[in-house]
């Protein structure tokens, strides 16, 4: 039903299941087996159901109609033992676990290409497509055709692979630099599969939260979500002096 064919105790069988009322988390654990024909050891290796919707229904299957939605929530810690996998299922409440409210400070609040910021991502003057050359230790790549980008202008960024075992995954990027036309890129964490040369990325151009970034790299400082003029720490420790300005924030200590 719902466009979905089901597999009787196929890939996931939910365990005990433990359900509340009101904003309490309702919590449950799921056990399966790896199966090529389901759920495989290097998709969970590469973090693929990470977050994933997980929905248990309780159906009559002499009439798929007739059936009641016993839990709705997303997998949360994976672990892998003796050609199993065992998942943490929780409630669907958990995503209001989460702070709220606006934080006042110097950097942007805002994640680029996000609602708040407003810079469209599917412009190719924030992206770029390459392929690569060179792979040491699963996190330092060497990348050709980025070469009308430069060095630099991924860092803080983002890269998805859109080729090979690794396809569909993304990570953070930790450094860029330009050497002959190819950008060497490090990744702050390996991408939990293999990436090979030959395979293609798509790169996003990286912001540092900072108003002089968001005005000359994005042109877009009218929708900067920082307070680059908010006073410091170091103001608390200041005493005004005559002898100095009353906003320069120099005073004795």
């Amino acid at each position: 039903f719902g466009g979905i064919t089901f597999r009787a105790d196929t890939g996931l069988t939910a365990t005990a299941l433990q359900q509340t009322t009101g904003l309490a988390l309702d919590n449950s654990e799921g056990l399966g087996a790896l199966s090529d024909l389901a759920v495989t050891e290097a998709d969970i290796a590469a973090g693929r159901y990470d977050g994933a919707e997980v929905a248990a229904w309780l159906v009559n299957w002499a009439d798929p109609v007739d059936r009641y939605l016993q839990f709705r929530g997303r997998i949360g810690e994976v672990t892998r033992a003796a050609g199993a996998f065992r998942a943490e299922l929780v409630g669907l409440s958990e995503m209001l676990n989460t702070a709220q409210g606006r934080v006042y400070q110097t950097p942007c609040t805002a994640v680029l290409g996000d609602a708040a910021c407003g810079v469209d991502l599917d412009d190719p003057a924030y992206f770029g497509l390459g392929t690569i050359v060179l792979v040491e230790e699963a996190k330092r790549l060497t990348v050709a055709g980025l070469a009308a980008y430069e060095g630099g202008w991924f860092r803080r960024g983002r890269v998805t692979v859109e080729t090979g075992a690794a396809a569909g995954l993304s990570g953070v990027v930790k450094a860029d630099q330009q050497n002959n036309g190819l950008h060497i890129v490090e990744l702050w964490e390996s991408l939990r599969a293999d990436i090979a040369p030959g395979d293609t990325l798509r790169l996003f151009a990286g912001c540092n939260k900072q108003r002089g970034t968001c005005r000359d790299k994005f042109d877009n400082i009218l929708n900067y979500r920082g307070f680059p003029d908010i006073p410091g720490d170091n103001r608390l420790l200041t005493i005004p002096l005559r002898t100095s300005s009353t906003t320069s924030g120099i005073g004795a200590k």
